[in-house]
């Protein structure tokens, strides 16, 4: 799902969100948050299914561990209209998985088991155009908690 058939597609899949994106993103999430238990429920079972080595990485009761994700979630959708106050904040976080032992390649399944939720959770409404939205939005979260991640290496490494 998260790895584009053409060169066309690749490159308006690694484009930033366009307003429409985050508008249909948005307008989704608020359909998928009275589900949010179930949905978080549904992206952990998908993600250990897909990456069963992950599950190490998390503690063996994982609803604060769910509700974290759903918060998160909300955050970033919620700010996307202001980058300038979200990417720093994405970069922390994603400095602190690292601290976790997330890797890079660990992105692509939480991307992957993250659009297969929404695909059931939205049934009807996961259209295209919402694909290729929430894939923009994950791309760019996802490139942004990695780069939080590569800056922090370098600075421990400058120490």
């Amino acid at each position: 799902m998260l790895t584009p058939p053409n060169a066309a597609q690749e490159t308006a899949e690694l484009s930033m969100p366009t307003a429409t994106d985050i508008t249909l993103v948005r307008r989704t999430f608020d359909l998928i948050v009275p589900i949010s238990e179930v949905a978080a429920d549904m992206f952990y079972e998908r993600l250990f299914y897909m990456a069963p080595s992950l599950r190490r990485m998390f503690p063996a009761d994982m609803r604060e561990q769910k509700r974290k994700l759903m918060v998160m979630i909300a955050t970033a959708v919620q700010s996307l209209g202001d980058l300038e106050s979200l990417i720093p904040q994405i970069m922390t976080l994603g400095a602190r998985h690292a601290g976790y032992g997330v890797k890079d390649q660990h992105y692509k399944a939480v991307g992957e088991a993250l659009i297969w939720t929404l695909e059931r959770g939205l049934a009807n409404e996961f259209t295209p155009e919402v694909e290729r939205a929430w894939v923009r939005v994950y791309l760019l979260l996802a490139a942004t908690m990695q780069a939080g991640a590569d800056e922090t290496q370098m600075m421990r490494a400058a120490e």
